[in-house]
């Protein structure tokens, strides 16, 4: 049985401005925390928070690039200068892009690692200080089963979502002295714009077995729901398809 209550926590939330990030802070609102959404579209983000507020709880934005530093540095800021704490941090942004090896570019790679890899790092690295100080604090990597298991025409892809997993497996080793329970969600595939136009076609995602974003926040704020002294290091969902 869970025990922890979500209500008056704050979240963070990356990628936040669609699919399983829109769709994540939604589900943290209805349990009555209070959200710290960012992603680059800011009209999308307005709209987010707007919606949270529908549901009695507070929110806030900011937008920008989450393989940016000063992202990361500002959003940070922003949850401290408006709820003076941060309890849980979901790294959600990403990108995909299904592509064969020699089709790949460096480009490509960058594009890649810096959106999957890089903002997981860069709020994970600003955020961890103060769950160190405070000694409590909830870090979810949103990986894939891409992170598990290597697939054709994704290595790129697949790289960069094995590194979130092993990043979150030596973090977890790390900051449990601090009580900061680390954890990675790894989905299979869901309906959501992800590597539309890069793989993935608006009819292939509609007529598919794939998951709802809505289906996948349920297990991410499931990971965040149980006692204290527990926590869920690593977790696969898929469809059933």
């Amino acid at each position: 049985m869970t025990t922890t209550t979500l209500q008056g926590k704050v979240v963070l939330i990356t990628g936040a401005s669609a699919g399983i990030g829109h769709a994540t802070a939604l589900a943290f609102a209805r349990l009555g925390a209070r959200l710290v959404v960012t992603a680059r579209r800011a009209e999308r983000l307005a709209d987010l928070c707007t919606q949270i507020e529908t549901l009695g709880t507070q929110a806030v934005f900011y937008a920008g690039d989450a393989a940016e530093e000063a992202t990361a540095e500002q959003t940070i800021a922003l949850a401290i200068q408006t709820f003076g704490q941060l309890d849980i941090l979901i790294n959600n942004a990403g990108a995909g892009n299904y592509k064969n090896l020699t089709e790949t570019t460096t480009a490509d790679y960058d594009q890649l690692m810096d959106a999957n890899m890089k903002s997981s790092f860069l709020f994970t690295r600003h955020a961890t200080p103060l769950m160190i100080a405070q000694q409590s604090g909830i870090i979810q990597f949103i990986s894939s089963i891409a992170g598990l298991q290597g697939y054709a025409g994704e290595a790129v892809y697949c790289a960069t979502k094995f590194a979130q997993v092993g990043f979150a497996q030596a973090l977890d080793a790390e900051l449990r002295k601090h009580n900061i329970n680390v954890g990675c969600i790894c989905p299979g595939g869901t309906k959501t714009e992800f590597a539309l136009g890069k793989g993935r076609t608006e009819d292939y995602i509609r007529n598919s077995h794939m998951m709802e974003p809505e289906h996948v926040a349920e297990t991410i704020v499931y990971a965040c729901l149980q006692p204290t002294n527990t926590r869920i290091s690593q977790m696969t969902v898929r469809h059933m398809g």
